[in-house]
C-alpha cells in the first residue's frame, strides 16, 4: 500500500516549496488540489509556481484548465484519483498540496452528491442579493450552517450561493453533505499542516501582494476585466482591482483590501484545518523529518 502525503496549510505559509522539497526527497510527483491554480491566465494572482520554483518536479493540476471551464470538487476528485494511483503504483508515494480543503476532502474521502441547482431558487437568490448585497445571504447562511459560513469563500458569491441553496432546497446544511462515513482509498494518508506564528504568516501575505503587484498583477488584472463575470475571477487580488478599474477604490486602497481579505481567507483555511483532528502540524524546517518517520511507521 503506498502513501499519499497532504502538505496543507494557509495561503502564503510556503507549501509549494515544501511539497517541491518532499517530492524530490522521496523520488515522487506533486498533485495541486489549489482551486485557484488550475487556471493558466491567474499566473500571478493565484501564485502558480514558476519552473524555477518546481524544480523540475511534475506538477498535476496546475494551470490546465481555461478560464471559461470549471473544475468542481467533484470533477477533481474523478480527475485527480487516477493520478495518485498511478503515482502510488510507479513511486510508492505522492504529495497532494493545496489549500483548497474541499477539493482535499474530495480526493481523501470523497463527497455526497448535492442536489442540483433549482432555477427558481437560484434566481429568487441572486435577486436578494442585487437588492440586498452579498452581506445578507452571509449573515443568512450563518444562520443556517455556521459550519460552512465558517470555511467558504465568503466573498465569492458562486460559493455563498451554492451553499445558501443546498441549504434551502433540502433543509439540511451544505456542511452535512460532506459529515458522512468516508469512502475507502487503497492508500495509507499521512497528514501535514504547515504553521507559523500567526503574526509571521501575515507579513508574509502583506509582502506577497506587494510582490505581486510589482510583478504586474494590475496589468494581469485589466487583461482579465473583460471576464469579470467568470466564477474563476470571483476571488481575491482580482475582485478588489476590477473594483479599483471601475473607480471605486484607489489603488492603494485596493491593495489593502487584497492583502486584508487574503488574511481572512487565511483564517478560514486556519479554520477548516482545526475542525479536522486528523492534521499532524510540523514547522517548514521538520516536514521531511515528519514525512520519513511517517513512511516508516
Amino acid at each position: 500500500m503506498g502513501t499519499l502525503i497532504v502538505v496543507g496549510g494557509p495561503t502564503a505559509v510556503g507549501k509549494t516549496t515544501v511539497a517541491v522539497q518532499l517530492a524530490q526527497h522521496l523520488g515522487t510527483e506533486v498533485i495541486s488540489a489549489d482551486a485557484r491554480q488550475f487556471y493558466h491566465q491567474l499566473r500571478i494572482g493565484a501564485a502558480l509556481p514558476t519552473p524555477e520554483e518546481m524544480m523540475g518536479v511534475k506538477h498535476h493540476f496546475i494551470g490546465q484548465l481555461d478560464l471559461h471551464e470549471s473544475m468542481s470538487a467533484g470533477a477533481y476528485e474523478r480527475a485527480a484519483l487516477p493520478v495518485v494511483l498511478d503515482l502510488l503504483h510507479r513511486y510508492g508515494t505522492a504529495i497532494l498540496v493545496g489549500g483548497s480543503g474541499l477539493y482535499i476532502d474530495a480526493l481523501l474521502t470523497g463527497l455526497d452528491p448535492l442536489p442540483p441547482s433549482d432555477p427558481e431558487l437560484r434566481r429568487n437568490l441572486l435577486q436578494r442579493m442585487e437588492a440586498e448585497g452579498l452581506p445578507a445571504l452571509v449573515t443568512q447562511l450563518a444562520t443556517l450552517d455556521p459550519a460552512a459560513h465558517a470555511t467558504i469563500d465568503r466573498q465569492n458569491p458562486h460559493r455563498v450561493l451554492r451553499a445558501l441553496e443546498v441549504c434551502l432546497a433540502t433543509g439540511t446544511s451544505f456542511s452535512a453533505h460532506h459529515a458522512r462515513t468516508p469512502k475507502a482509498r487503497p492508500w495509507r494518508t499521512v497528514k501535514l499542516a504547515l504553521e507559523v506564528p500567526r503574526e509571521d504568516l501575515y507579513a508574509r501575505i502583506d509582502q506577497r501582494v506587494a510582490r505581486m503587484m510589482e510583478q504586474g498583477l494590475l496589468e494581469e488584472a485589466r487583461a482579465l476585466l473583460p471576464y469579470r463575470h467568470l466564477n474563476a475571477l470571483n476571488t481575491v487580488g482580482y475582485k478588489e482591482l476590477f473594483d479599483h478599474f471601475d473607480g471605486r477604490t484607489a489603488l492603494q486602497e485596493a491593495i489593502t483590501l487584497i492583502q486584508q481579505h487574503t488574511r481572512n481567507y487565511a483564517k478560514r483555511q486556519m479554520t477548516w484545518l482545526r475542525r479536522d483532528g486528523t492534521w499532524e502540524y510540523v514547522a517548514p524546517p521538520d516536514i521531511e523529518r515528519s514525512a520519513d518517520k511517517a513512511r516508516k511507521d
